[in-house]
């Protein structure tokens, strides 16, 4: 994934594999480079720039997008995304209490509700069952990276439901039924199976800078797909990059890839 940012002066490219068998099976690396010169600047590992950028951005869209602030946040899959999205909207509406419903499963709840332990903007419900997770869900928030099937009938969403399916799987019933498509980036989306049979899609910048409504009523049931934009993974290297620039320890700067998942 190539990108160029001309007011930065900076060219990146990013990485991503996925291998089954390694530890962590999922790893990315940006090669960040002087666009002056063609000086390769840096290697630098991508994993929590990706989680965080992903992260904040489901946590924009659900800001931007739910249509009460003061509903119930279902989260399935539990990991690293799931809990940059739930850091970061913590953070970007402090004032508010998130009931957060989580999906059980093999006990990895209990290390997600524990690593938010230190927020008094939050509790929480577990349940066991798709129907559970989603019934009177305001915004629902899927962090698995793959679904053999669909998560649950249409008919089980309310009226006024955001779903962020991050990693795409799992919500494609909802796809010709819902009253908007959200996504970051038209070519993202354009390929989806359904994509024509859209009622209506908009890209997320548009709403962002004003151009167009994201939602328009209460009732409106939305679909978010915030893939992700290496663009954005190439300007938040470039300002880490830029953190160290001026210090001289530049080439003091040795990180080792993580042999083993971290925990954001």
């Amino acid at each position: 994934m190539p990108c160029y940012i001309p007011s930065l002066k900076k060219i990146g490219v990013k990485m991503v594999s996925r291998y089954p068998r390694r530890i962590p099976a999922l790893l990315s690396e940006i090669l960040l480079y002087d666009s002056d010169s063609g000086e390769l600047l840096a290697l630098i590992n991508g994993d929590w720039i990706t989680a965080m950028r992903t992260g904040a951005v489901a946590a924009l869209a659900i800001k931007t997008l739910q249509s009460r602030t003061n509903g119930i946040y279902s989260f399935v899959g539990l990991g690293n995304t799931a809990r940059a999205t739930l850091l970061c909207l913590l953070n970007i509406q402090p004032d508010v209490h998130h009931k957060v419903r989580v999906l059980s499963y093999k006990n990895q709840e209990d290390s997600f509700i524990n690593r938010f332990k230190g927020y008094t903007n939050i509790s929480f419900d577990v349940v066991k069952t798709n129907k559970e997770l989603v019934s009177d869900a305001d915004v629902i928030i899927s962090c698995v990276t793959a679904f053999d099937d669909t998560f649950a009938p249409e008919k089980l969403y309310k009226k006024g439901v955001l779903i962020i399916p991050v990693h795409t799987r799992g919500f494609q019933n909802c796809d010709m039924v819902f009253d908007k498509v959200i996504g970051d980036d038209y070519d993202h989306i354009k390929e989806f199976k359904y994509f024509s049979q859209f009622k209506k899609f908009i890209e997320f910048a548009d709403i962002l800078k004003g151009n167009v409504t994201g939602r328009n009523d209460t009732d409106e049931r939305i679909l978010s797909y915030n893939i992700g934009i290496a663009l954005h993974d190439i300007y938040f290297a470039s300002r880490i990059y830029s953190l160290y620039e001026n210090t001289n320890k530049l080439n003091q700067i040795i990180l080792n890839p993580p042999m083993e998942k971290f925990w954001i």
